[in-house]
């Protein structure tokens, strides 16, 4: 790669009349280079500038997408950051092919310009899209696991969720959640017959990624329980049905 100053200068060489080989010899560049560049004068840039990289920080554009991507991320997602490689990566279950296109639409909405990618193992299907900006739009990245560190939103992030509160929901429950049908019984009449209810659950090992989780569902005024299974205390439970049934129009089902 060239800087500017060496494009501009060689670019000027030429314009003088010079051989393509002399400016290539002198400034010790590809003759290739030089072609590319008179063909294309204006370097093109890979993606657009970074909205947060800014000499005044905006944030996303689209605000919508970028709330359930946020879920998605604190859920199944993390950020791979390296001198040569840097992406981020939802991991969806292969058996959700309707998870896996929204988690790839929802990259592209937010960065529309760097490649996505899937890649699939057992079970599974990462979808991965490569740029450094990812840990500008997710300041929550850092080294070691989610739950071992603190997560918190930056008052941008907090803004951005309750202006779209449910699309946040929504990603946590596809990435981290889920709904599913319970049954008990009862007598009635005499007669013990089966009684089926539906319930959503949503599963983290992050006390502060539950509390952003819970806080969200209060504005939303949606009754919630926690649901302690072997001592621990990572499940939400949603189960009365007024508040199902406001998670079925928003959330639903994953497919």
């Amino acid at each position: 790669m060239y800087d500017m100053g060496t494009r501009k200068r060689a670019l000027a060489l030429v314009a003088q009349g010079r051989s393509l080989n002399s400016v290539s010899k002198e400034m010790r560049i590809s003759r290739h280079a030089i072609t590319c560049w008179l063909s294309r004068p204006e370097p093109v840039l890979r993606t657009p500038p970074c909205v947060r990289c800014q000499e005044s920080p905006d944030t996303p554009e689209d605000r919508e997408a970028y709330s359930y991507l946020l879920g998605l991320y604190l859920g199944d997602g993390y950020i791979i950051s390296k001198p040569r490689q840097h992406y981020l990566m939802v991991s969806c279950t292969a058996s959700w092919p309707g998870l896996v296109d929204t988690a790839e639409e929802a990259m592209h909405r937010v960065l529309p310009g760097p490649s996505v990618r899937r890649s699939q193992r057992a079970g599974c299907i990462d979808v991965k899209s490569f740029t450094k900006h990812w840990t500008c739009l997710f300041p929550q990245h850092g080294p070691g696991k989610k739950h071992e560190r603190l997560i918190s939103l930056e008052p941008w992030q907090q803004g951005i969720v309750d202006a779209h509160p449910w699309e946040f929901i929504r990603g946590l429950i596809h990435s981290d959640g889920c709904r599913i049908t319970n049954w008990t019984t009862r007598l009635v009449g005499g007669e013990r017959k089966r009684y089926e209810y539906p319930r959503y659950f949503f599963t983290n090992v992050s006390d502060d990624i539950r509390q952003l989780f819970t806080d969200t569902l209060d504005r939303l005024g949606v009754a919630w329980t926690h649901c302690t299974r072997h001592g621990n205390p990572y499940n939400i439970s949603v189960a009365r049905r007024a508040s199902v049934a406001l998670l079925d129009a928003h959330v639903g089902p994953k497919y």
